[in-house]
């Protein structure tokens, strides 16, 4: 019966209200896009859209580890993916003008392609490698150039059935090209509320926790793949302590 309740409650009020705050955000966030080149606003509106989107989906979310980041720092962080729901957990509760590093294919969608590319978030056209070295080089400029910071979720895409799936290397590559500190950024419960292949969101409890930076700046980029090792142990261990600890 509960579960026929929370079914019904998505399909009747929750999903048709983030239709409509997606629709209304993203028109406003649209416009203000004309006046702030730097998208740092835009961001701003997206993190009031992604906070009504879990408001009205009975989405509750702590965070832990907030001491480890200076809201005003930059940094990438590499995170694990295991719902669509990631991102506005990501953008209503990370404290950092940060952009996605997304798949192209996103930014070929119409209305949504306009508002990513305008906020400055960074397409990857992951079929061409050139192309994609070419990516994670300007990524780090960008970095560097408007001191922001960069959210990757290294496994290419939502993992199906919630294991974690091998990490990509660019991660690590644009955070020591840039010179900035990675940080471990984990997922906890956002499969249950929104699962692989699911359409309506389910009221529940999400955690989002935040491991201690890594200094990037005694590295090379051939230590890419050994910080990449690292960073994915580091999530692996998080995300089982937290298995055990619920049992």
């Amino acid at each position: 019966m509960r579960a026929l309740l929370q079914t019904l409650r998505g399909l009747l009020f929750a999903d048709p209200t983030i239709v409509l705050a997606t629709i209304v955000f993203g028109s406003i966030s649209l416009i203000v896009s004309f006046f702030d080149k730097t998208g740092a606003v835009q961001i701003r509106v997206a993190r009031g859209w992604a906070r009504t989107l879990l408001f009205v989906s009975g989405v509750r979310v702590s965070v832990e580890g907030l001491e480890h980041i200076d809201p005003h720092g930059s940094y990438v962080f590499i995170s694990n993916h295991l719902s669509y729901m990631d991102t506005p957990v990501a953008l209503a509760h990370i404290p950092v003008q940060f952009r996605f590093l997304a798949k192209r294919g996103l930014f070929q969608i119409p209305f949504l392609g306009q508002h990513l590319s305008r906020a400055g978030h960074i397409p990857v056209p992951r079929e061409d490698p050139r192309a994609a070295v070419k990516t994670m080089q300007t990524a780090a400029e960008t970095i560097q150039q408007k001191k922001i910071s960069l959210l990757i979720f290294p496994e290419g895409g939502r993992s199906h059935d919630g294991r974690l799936q091998s990490f990509k290397e660019g991660g690590a590559y644009i955070a020591i090209r840039a010179g900035v500190p990675v940080v471990p950024l984990v997922m906890i419960g956002t499969r249950q509320v929104l699962p692989f292949g699911g359409g309506i969101v389910k009221p529940g409890s999400v955690t989002v926790r935040i491991l201690k930076p890594i200094e990037t700046h005694a590295l090379a980029l051939k230590d890419r793949g050994a910080l990449t090792s690292k960073l994915q142990e580091l999530i692996v261990d998080a995300v089982t302590a937290n298995k055990e600890t619920a049992a």
